[in-house]
């Protein structure tokens, strides 16, 4: 069993709040002039390329049948609309916008678990879930005014991924984490690349193969390497510290997507949106906070 060592995670969590938006701004940066399909079936491709050698190196279990399999399948197109929608809402809003619009995925969470999982949730944490709606909103008003419907696009974004993290769950205990993501790797690339193949014939741009130019495919290489680490950080984190301790850690992801969005596009979210970035921030960070509380309190307390 692995042995807690609280800072180790803390260090491998920074990286996933610094390298996943850096990814999403390369995605950003290469969306103008490369398909979305291709983007998105190199992101699985590289993830694919990196993981298998890594399973077969540690002897990892891979094999899947049964229930397992088919979540899996269910879990990897629920991955696939995924990023698919947040490489799309990049395109048409500022990097920290996007990011923060999606961080309502808590939020989401929470309510799935209430109303589908008929899991216990208290008033104020039903409240917080409210609160952060409406300063998810506060950051969605000013995009959906300046390029309408596409600002809506990392609300998709937000529900998927919670729906991706509700049927993670279901198989998360039977499953080795790196193995489950070199497999969904695989099985993305072959439900994507005959997607690219039909795009190129019928001359669909948005989902052909078309490369961009020689000197951006370092770049297109980047999305799919940046994509895989930050998430096999966020893994390891796990095993180093409790999620707990590591959860309010993912909120550091806006500032640092505000950041890189103020260098690379120079892109700053206006006064309403900070706003509405800010409550969404306190009101996930109470959230959990209660989540810890009530998880201490469990045998003894009702949630709240």
């Amino acid at each position: 069993m692995t042995q807690d060592r609280p800072v180790f995670g803390i260090i491998l969590m920074l990286g996933f709040c610094v390298l996943a938006p850096l990814g999403d701004s390369m995605a950003k940066l290469l969306g103008e002039t490369t398909p979305l399909g291709l983007l998105v079936t190199v992101r699985f491709a590289v993830q694919a390329l990196i993981l298998i050698p890594l399973v077969a190196l540690t002897g990892r279990p891979w094999r899947m049948r049964g229930r397992i399999l088919r979540l899996t399948v269910i879990r990897t197109f629920l991955h696939i609309v995924g990023i698919t929608a947040m490489f799309s809402a990049l395109q048409f809003l500022p990097l920290a916008d996007a990011i923060a619009i999606a961080f309502v995925m808590p939020f989401i969470m929470l309510l799935l678990g209430k109303y589908v999982l008929c899991e216990e949730v208290g008033l104020r944490r039903l409240v917080a879930c409210i609160v952060g709606f409406i300063g998810t909103l506060l950051v969605i008003q000013p995009s959906f005014a300046e390029v309408g419907a596409p600002a809506l696009l990392p609300l998709i974004v937000a529900v998927v991924f919670a729906l991706f993290m509700l049927v993670t769950r279901q198989i998360a205990k039977e499953t080795d984490p790196v193995s489950l993501q070199a497999v969904s790797g695989v099985l993305a690339t072959l439900v994507l690349t005959p997607v690219l193949v039909i795009g190129t014939h019928l001359d669909v741009w948005e989902i052909s193969a078309t490369l961009p130019a020689a000197d951006m495919y370092w770049l297109l290489l980047a999305i799919g390497v940046l994509g895989t680490v930050a998430h096999l950080l966020m893994t390891w984190s796990l095993r180093y510290a409790p999620s707990a301790t590591l959860a309010p850690m993912q909120y550091l992801e806006i500032p640092v997507a505000t950041l890189i969005g103020w260098v690379i596009f120079s892109d700053l979210p206006d006064g309403l949106a900070a706003i509405g970035i800010l409550i969404t921030i306190a009101a996930g960070l109470y959230v959990i906070l209660r989540e810890r509380a009530s998880a201490r309190s469990a045998p003894t307390e009702t949630p709240a």
